[in-house]
């Protein structure tokens, strides 16, 4: 099982620089899943007793901090929508329930898109974290 300890770790680190990386800049919002699943394989006490070559352990960890991480940013997402739903039904009476509709099928399609890509980029940063713990890189 999953070391939730650095699973939390990661996802936290994963949302923080994700909602970072896209005020700044969105082209980067990718590297906070990678980041995130590489910190949350890479401080794991576990992966000590997986010396072979096999990178399941860390593709699963990481992806699972991708999957929460997704899951968490597409809420807020959902949350924000609804706001700016709310508002445009307070200024558009007639079309406010029409809108409101659209934006919430908007929200759930980030949502699920947000979903897929944390998990395949957590995967990715869980497999390199997983090699560089391997190979004791960075470490003293």
């Amino acid at each position: 099982m999953a070391d939730l300890k650095t699973i939390g770790i990661g996802v936290l680190i994963n949302i923080v620089l994700t909602i970072i990386l896209t005020i700044i800049m969105f082209p980067l919002f990718f590297l906070g899943p990678v980041i995130g699943g590489f910190i949350s394989t890479y401080i794991a006490q576990d992966t000590s007793k997986y010396y072979t070559k096999n990178q399941i352990p860390g593709a699963l960890k990481g992806a699972i901090t991708g999957i929460i991480d997704g899951l968490i940013i597409g809420i807020i997402l959902i949350s924000g929508f609804g706001i700016i739903s709310t508002f445009i039904g307070y200024i558009f009476t007639q079309i406010g329930p029409i809108t409101g509709t659209l934006t919430l099928i908007t929200g759930l399609l980030i949502t699920f898109i947000s979903i897929i890509i944390g998990g395949v980029l957590g995967a990715i940063g869980g497999v390199i974290g997983f090699s560089a713990r391997e190979k004791g890189v960075l470490l003293n």
